[in-house]
């Protein structure tokens, strides 16, 4: 089996058990997702969740958060860790996105790398679930298990990229990249993977190599 029809298998599998799934970052406006991602380092989505909600009331829009007092800013965001620079990262980019951007969030991989606090991941999360662009999110449950299905050997995120950019369909790209993290949580678990349950154990790698 190759690895584009493996990759093509993993597709089809996820689609049946989530074809409904959506990122777990609640938002409302396209600049609250890249604040929520921002966030979201190193820290859980259910967790940034319960600070994302206040905070983005405590600062309604753009121009709030561009202005926000730096302290006040860490206080608000010190739930999720590493808050002095997710704080600093969230005010620049606030300030870049109503300077350079006329307050809209960009649209290229080019123009959102130039944003403070974002790197490849959280610029394919916009492109993906913003502007419905294909788009492959290389979070930590993605490498981890397309690594285990066999569609990858590598695990640094933007070589991971490379290679998963060339198996899925860009169509449903985005969308495959949230069902795998969905599937991360409920069954190819990073410490205990529940094999026996896996619907993908039949072109897995990692399976076949355990049997």
């Amino acid at each position: 089996m190759t690895n584009k029809e493996r990759a093509l298998l993993a597709c089809e599998t996820l689609e049946k058990i989530y074809p409904d799934v959506k990122c777990s970052l609640q938002y409302e406006k396209p600049y609250e997702l890249l604040i929520a991602t921002i966030l979201s380092a190193q820290c859980t989505d259910a967790r940034v969740n319960i600070v994302a909600g206040p905070l983005f009331k405590k600062y309604p829009n753009l121009e709030a958060f561009a202005n926000a007092d730096i302290k006040e800013l860490e206080e608000a965001v010190k739930p999720c860790g590493f808050y002095h620079t997710k704080a600093k990262s969230i005010k620049e980019m606030a300030g870049q996105l109503l300077e350079h951007f006329g307050g809209q969030v960009p649209q290229t991989m080019e123009e959102l790398l130039t944003l403070s606090g974002v790197g490849r991941k959280t610029a394919n999360l916009i492109l993906g679930d913003v502007w419905g662009k294909p788009a492959i999110v290389t979070d930590t449950h993605f490498i981890r298990i397309t690594g285990r299905l066999g569609l990858t050997e590598n695990k640094e995120p933007a070589r991971v990229e490379k290679d998963l950019i060339k198996l899925i369909p860009p169509e449903v790209s985005s969308h495959f990249c949230h069902q795998t993290v969905q599937f991360g949580r409920d069954i190819c678990r990073a410490r205990k993977p529940l094999c026996s349950e896996c619907p993908c154990s039949g072109f897995c790698k990692y399976f076949s190599s355990i049997k």
